[in-house]
């Protein structure tokens, strides 16, 4: 039995905090880690440590944008260099396009971009854009996808079974107290992976939409791949009807390949969002579309601002990101992947060890462990009727006790810094945790 670690200043730390800051945190999902919500001194790489002085092998990794690891020294150095000249100019500079020349080079998807600051951002410009765009008022969201904490997209990303209505055409139910009468009116909810219940929603409200909004890869719940001809279907239904297909890549852009999840599935939508891995840890977003479309936002007929937009830092940061990658695409896909899958299999294999019904679902660069009887995860309901979360917080807390950071939700996210010792120590930390949960 490893000894466990302590947590005493973290624990000091959140009780001051209540005092201070709304339930000690700045995101509520923090809340959740256990036994506390931990305070740190510094990262580095795929490593973190505490101000107990506790080491972790993270996985969290800032739930995704950190795709080299933490402080990785050539974003370090060109975000110094860069930021010397000035922070927030509320202007433009060269280093946009740049920056956009390699975005352009690397999405499938062709035409002009625009930058924000968070995925919620551009996830609420691109809804905009589209109903400007079509003049139609509805949108289609799918069950347990996440697209932001606003208004206008914060339903059915969890919501209680007893609540959701029938599987055919799920009620629109809200994800927090204070959301605004009417926020979800406009809302239609399908659920994800099922191509026959897409065709019947688009029958019924088709001639409404304005778009659909998608997770390409489902990540937010579980790691779900779309079944075979699922989102052939749905483009060609997008089509079929005058609605636009956005692809919400805000996890999955440049983290599960070059192109995200555009390339790996090889079917292109009309808008699609980026953000996290994009500028590897600093707060930027994107969105690219079709000329026609994106037209509507460069002369104004659609309105979209922001003081922070473009700033100085994350654009350099997406720079020296994008340039590592461009240096051997294949070669940095590859390693990412090849150590995430080894990962992979290490907890499978513990699993099957412990005797233990822990299942692992995803891709190399980002995957989810589950507790649950079945081989594969498809949808949102698949999800809440099948795992234990309860199960999954008891082993994420016998991680962390072991010196591995997991994020409350499931979800993994490898860095290419993240060594093969570290895989090696974090299957061990599993085999460990398993026997106690």
């Amino acid at each position: 039995m490893p000894e466990l670690y302590r947590f005493d200043k973290s624990r000091a730390l959140f009780e001051r905090a209540q005092e201070m800051v709304a339930g000690g945190v700045s995101s509520q999902i923090r809340r959740a880690e256990a036994p506390v919500p931990l305070w740190f001194e510094r990262a580095k790489n795929g490593l973190m440590w505490d101000v107990d002085g506790n080491e972790y092998v993270d996985f969290v990794q800032g739930m995704g944008p950190n795709i080299f690891g933490h402080a990785p020294d050539f974003i370090v150095d060109a975000v110094a260099r860069d930021m010397s000249d000035g922070f927030v100019f509320a202007g433009q500079m060269e280093l946009e396009l740049e920056v956009t020349e390699m975005v352009q080079q690397s999405v499938p998807l062709k035409g002009p971009v625009r930058y924000a600051s968070s995925g919620t951002e551009i996830d609420q410009l691109a809804l905009r854009l589209a109903r400007g765009y079509t003049g139609r008022p509805k949108y289609l969201k799918f069950e347990g996808h996440y697209h932001g904490w606003t208004d206008t997209v914060a339903f059915s990303v969890h919501p209680p079974l007893d609540r959701a209505g029938p599987f055919e055409s799920p009620i629109a139910v809200p994800e927090s107290g204070g959301i605004a009468s009417g926020s979800g009116a406009d809302i239609v909810i399908a659920p994800w992976n099922d191509l026959d219940a897409l065709r019947a929603v688009f029958e019924r409200h088709g001639d409404e939409l304005a778009c659909v909004l998608t997770e390409p890869i489902m990540c937010n719940t579980n790691c779900i791949m779309p079944r075979p001809g699922y989102m052939e279907g749905m483009r060609e239904l997008c089509d079929r009807y005058g609605v636009l297909l956005i692809f919400d890549e805000v996890i999955t852009g440049f983290r599960v390949a070059l192109g995200g999840a555009q390339e790996l599935l090889g079917v292109e939508p009309d808008l699609a969002t980026y953000a996290k891995a994009l500028a590897g840890g600093f707060p930027l977003s994107m969105m690219i579309g079709k000329p026609e479309i994106m037209e509507m936002l460069g002369d104004g007929r659609v309105q979209h601002g922001g003081s922070f937009n473009s700033n100085v830092m994350s654009m350099s940061a997406a720079r020296a990101s994008l340039k590592h990658i461009l240096k051997n695409p294949a070669r940095f896909y590859r390693e990412l992947n090849a150590r995430g899958n080894r990962l992979i299999e290490g907890l499978r294999q513990a699993g099957r060890e412990a005797e233990s019904d822990l299942q692992v679902q995803g891709l190399g660069s980002t995957f989810w462990t589950n507790f649950t009887t079945k081989e594969e995860i498809f949808d949102y309901r698949d999800h809440a009727e099948n795992c234990d979360e309860e199960r999954y917080h008891q082993f994420a807390r016998a991680m962390l006790e072991r010196g591995v950071r997991l994020s409350t939700n499931g979800r993994w996210h490898m860095a290419s810094t993240h060594t093969d010792a570290d895989v090696d120590r974090t299957i061990e930390a599993a085999r460990s945790a398993l026997t106690v949960i």
